[in-house]
């Protein structure tokens, strides 16, 4: 995974010029709990709490985002670079770690493309798991559909060394400043990992600032 390294250390580098030279760069802040916590299609924790942050200067977007997972933290590192147009078109290219403070998992990176019209995005990634000392290679090709008004479908599958595919409805607003959100997953080989079921009802709250 030398090539993947490499591309976020490029990217920390850029992100760290524009941090001195631009005064217009935006950082902005999440926290949020979610009453099960699955990404992906598979279940890494119920009631969980989670917060992040996140820097966007154009195009340019560096982050990092932390989850309880019971045995210790899920910590992500990303980073890359989006465009989109006044039609509605957008395309992204990016970077995506996934480390852990305990033995819950072991250590994820990824290459992630992105491209979007309208209503519809498409994201494909392929990265390689570090497996405890049995590394596995993956993809994971996923595709959305989002409506203005909050409802939202997303199918996503995984590939290579991994299998599995889930299906997620769900529901976003946002009351008083405040993010809501429910979603009903449906996942088909991923619902008995980590000890979850093959379907699941899961609340959302958060807030940015």
């Amino acid at each position: 995974m030398n090539s993947l390294k490499r591309m976020m250390a490029v990217l920390a580098v850029v992100g760290a010029g524009f941090t001195a030279s631009n005064a217009n760069a935006e950082v902005s802040y999440n926290v949020g709990f979610a009453s099960e916590y699955y990404y992906r299609g598979i279940l890494q924790k119920s009631s969980s709490g989670s917060a992040g942050m996140d820097y966007e200067q154009g195009g340019l977007y560096l982050g990092t985002w932390a989850a309880d997972v019971g045995d210790g933290l899920e910590i992500d590192l990303y980073g890359g670079y989006g465009i989109e147009t006044d039609a509605g078109f957008s395309a992204s290219v990016g970077f995506t770690g996934y480390y852990y403070t305990g033995d819950f998992d072991d250590t994820y990176e990824e290459i992630n493309l992105g491209v979007g019209y309208g209503m519809v995005s498409l994201g494909y990634s392929v990265g390689e798991w570090d497996g405890f000392g049995e590394p596995a290679d993956y993809s994971f090709l996923e595709a959305t559909v989002e409506t203005e008004v909050g409802v939202y479908a997303t199918f996503g599958s995984f590939g290579k060394d991994f299998d599995g595919d889930y299906i997620e409805l769900g529901y976003g607003t946002t009351v008083s400043d405040i993010d809501l959100g429910v979603a009903f997953i449906f996942s088909d080989d991923l619902g008995d990992q980590a000890g979850g079921e093959g379907e699941a009802l899961v609340f959302s709250i958060g807030k940015s600032f």
